[in-house]
This record gives structure tokens, C-alpha cells and sequence, in this order.
């Protein structure tokens, strides 16, 4: 399969993001940035999915009347990617706002974000009494 200048371009983008958020949710000890590098994540995917549904010189998939059923076939995108990409940013904004919510509450009780400190914490397991 060959790629487009611009479709190679999102491709390694994607890649990049995809790794950059790994990096941070492995190695980064605070709760927002690993929240950041999963958002991260989730956008180099989206990115690589519109990237492989990119056709060069492509229309899109709405069949006109002065159009013949070849020519539409064989120069229309693929749509199932833009899909899957619309229902995951959907998806990926009330997720973050969920997480970001959460971040509030873990701060506001604990009076930090560190993630190995918040783990250490003996008050997560036990009851307030």
C-alpha cells in the first residue's frame, strides 16, 4: 500500500503521540500528567485511524447525480475510520472529564497528586470513623 506525503506525515505523528503518552502514564508521577498522557493516547489513535482512512485525491462519500458508480467507487474515502473516530472523541471528552473530576476529589481529600503517594496513603483503605 502506498502512503501520501500527508498520510505518512499523520502516521508518524499518531505513532508519536501514542508513544509520548505511554511514556508519561509509565514514568510520570503525577496523576494529572498521567491523565494527560492517556488523552494523548487516545488522540493518536483517532489520528491513525483518519490517517488510514485518507485516500489521495479522494472525494467524499456522498454520491452525487452527474456521478457514475465506478467513478464513486473507486474514488471515494472510506468512511467507517471518520466514524469510529467521531464516536471516539465522544467517547474520549466525557471520559477525560470524568478522570479530571476525580483528580479534584483525590486532591481536595489528600492535599496531593502524587500517584506513589497516594498509593502509600494509609487512609485510601480504611474507613473514616
Amino acid at each position: 500500500m502506498a502512503f501520501s506525503s500527508i498520510q505518512l506525515g499523520a502516521l508518524i505523528t499518531g505513532a508519536l503521540l501514542m508513544i509520548i503518552g505511554t511514556v508519561a502514564l509509565v514514568y510520570l508521577d503525577n496523576v494529572l500528567k498521567k491523565i494527560i498522557g492517556a488523552a494523548f493516547i487516545g488522540d493518536g489513535v483517532n489520528l491513525l485511524l483518519v490517517s488510514l482512512g485518507y485516500k489521495a485525491n479522494g472525494i467524499s462519500y456522498i454520491f452525487l447525480q452527474n456521478m457514475t458508480v465506478d467513478n464513486f467507487l473507486g474514488n471515494a474515502a472510506y468512511p467507517l475510520p471518520f466514524a469510529l473516530v467521531l464516536t471516539s472523541i465522544v467517547i474520549g471528552a466525557s471520559t477525560l472529564a470524568v478522570m479530571l473530576a476525580l483528580t479534584i476529589v483525590l486532591y481536595k481529600r489528600h492535599g496531593t497528586l502524587d500517584a506513589s503517594a497516594l498509593l502509600n496513603d494509609k487512609k485510601l483503605g480504611e474507613d473514616k470513623e
